[in-house]
């Protein structure tokens, strides 16, 4: 896969909360998109460099045009100034962007590192409902999520139809109208069952099949999955979904790559 071949996303991890990341009984590696003859990297956590490096065929960390972190948490961005490294050729080409909140870079627990931040040739802030560009690649930011820090959806506007990441947040009112014209649909889905004390910001199983008969996109990918998810086999509710909402659902795997 490159950037001569048809628009594409690869999933390098589907792991999604802490003991599923720590165990690594997912990978933990975000997504890469080839989209519009760009190649950009979806929220680089734990393992990242090293699941790209055993992807078939080899995905090139100095190939990448952007990174877009869409919040701080560690699962989210552990390998970014890594990936900030390879893109750049160890800071030896100064290209590339970064997008990432504010948060990511300037608060007491900002996860990118200074000495990397001159590698790449810009870096923009997310904030919410913003357009964006990466060369002829556009995209723009949903609302705020809310999630325990700063954290954004992301959607790109392609010729043929709407791609969507639904990242981490808790169910809110308007969160569906956010993602409103999307075709492809990406959700994190950590959790089986809601939080009953309401302290864990995830979508569960009913938040996700209100969301997608809501929206409507011709198909939804779940990822992103908590330890509950995977006890009850993601596979298998993702085909009870597309049953009962009439919309392909399909629950994503550790290196998956789809069409857009």
């Amino acid at each position: 896969m490159g950037k001569e071949s048809a628009n594409w996303i690869k999933f390098l991890g589907t792991a999604g909360a802490r003991f599923v990341v720590m165990h690594q009984l997912r990978a933990s590696g975000g997504v890469w998109l080839s989209l519009q003859g760009q190649n950009v990297l979806l929220d680089p956590g734990p393992g990242t460099l090293v699941r790209c490096a055993a992807s078939r065929p080899r995905l090139d960390p100095s190939k990448l045009d952007a990174i877009i972190l869409t919040h701080r948490h560690i699962d989210h961005s552990t390998d970014i100034n890594v990936m900030i490294e390879a893109m750049t050729e160890g800071g030896s080409k100064r290209r590339g962007a970064l997008f990432a909140p504010a948060d990511a870079l300037t608060s007491d627990d900002s996860v990118v590192l200074k000495y990397v931040r001159g590698f790449v040739e810009r870096i923009e802030l997310l904030g919410p409902q913003k357009p964006y560009k990466v060369g002829e690649l556009s995209f723009h930011t949903t609302i705020r999520h809310q999630h325990a820090v700063e954290t954004y959806g992301v959607m790109f506007d392609l010729p043929g139809g709407r791609l969507s990441f639904m990242v981490d947040t808790q169910f809110f009112p308007g969160l569906d109208k956010a993602y409103a014209g999307t075709r492809i649909l990406v959700m994190n889905l950590v959790r089986l069952k809601p939080d009953e004390k309401g302290e864990i910001m995830h979508l569960c199983l009913d938040d996700a099949k209100g969301l997608i008969a809501a929206i409507k996109p011709e198909r939804a990918v779940l990822t992103h999955f908590g330890m509950t998810m995977l006890r009850a086999k993601p596979w298998e509710l993702a085909e009870t979904l597309t049953r009962e909402l009439g919309v392909e659902v399909i629950a994503a795997r550790d290196g998956m790559a789809l069409e857009v």
